[in-house]
């Protein structure tokens, strides 16, 4: 059995800078895998490890995909090897351009059993890399996973949706989207981290992956930060009935 994870190179949310135009500046934001990917990878890692599966995870970007750091700490936990489609335009990418360019990522890999993804990137949180992703290769797709058992050529899995859990059998191949609560990530050991310097990774091109650009069909315009305001601040001291009721009148107005 062959598994897949899809995994996203995202600017450290911490690092982020709201200028005073409520533009966003990425400059001294260093790069780590997307928080949501971690999910999906950790799912992937347990079930190679139960069913003796090969694991190989997938990213999509810029130059940032050849960063040692990076490619240590994705293979650290789990995967056998990592592949990556470079090309400048990639970082900035939307989702459906990118589920486009894994699809055929995904196609030039050995033929894969389960495509695992994150609920939504770490920095747009779009949601729909996944969902498009299956429907480009033709496969079952199914979001909101929390659950995943394989057996016969089947995933058992369990979707939550608001507060309904259902139950169902995804004939595979299959492209999965796992929640983030799901599982806890496993934080590599020294001995994983070394020994993923061992681990094979390569880097493919637009052309390499025979990648047919196409529009995207959502065009953004721009992205700002919310308009801030100051908190208002109101105190009322004193623990008598007047007091307490005048809380209670100012808390229903705000409310």
């Amino acid at each position: 059995m062959n598994i897949v994870v899809c995994y996203k190179i995202v600017p450290d949310e911490q690092d982020v800078v709201v200028q005073a135009d409520r533009t966003l500046s990425f400059e001294r934001a260093a790069r780590k895998i997307g928080d949501y990917d971690l999910n999906a990878v950790e799912a992937g890692a347990e079930l190679a490890e139960a069913h003796g599966a090969s694991l190989v995870c997938l990213t999509a970007g810029g130059d940032a995909v050849e960063d040692t750091k990076l490619k240590k700490a994705i293979l650290a936990r789990g995967p056998q090897e990592n592949v990556a489609v470079k090309d400048a335009s990639l970082p900035e990418a939307g989702s459906t351009k990118t589920a486009r360019v894994l699809a055929a990522a995904i196609k030039q890999l050995d033929s894969a059993d389960l495509v695992l993804c994150g609920e939504g990137s770490a920095d747009r949180y779009a949601q729909q890399v996944g969902v498009q992703l299956g429907e480009l290769l033709g496969l079952p797709v199914i979001n909101a996973v929390s659950s995943i058992e394989l057996a016969d050529g089947v995933a058992h899995v369990e979707r939550t949706v608001g507060n309904v859990v259902e139950l169902l059998d995804v004939p595979l191949p299959a492209v999965l989207s796992v929640v983030a609560d799901m599982n806890t990530p496993r934080i590599p050991s020294m001995k994983d981290i070394l020994g993923a310097g061992k681990k094979p990774s390569r880097v493919l091109s637009l052309d390499d992956v025979a990648f047919e650009d196409a529009p995207e069909p959502v065009d953004v315009v721009s992205t700002l930060a919310p308009e801030q305001r100051d908190r208002a601040c109101e105190v009322l001291e004193g623990s008598d009935d007047e007091t307490i009721q005048a809380f209670i009148t100012r808390l229903r107005e705000k409310l």
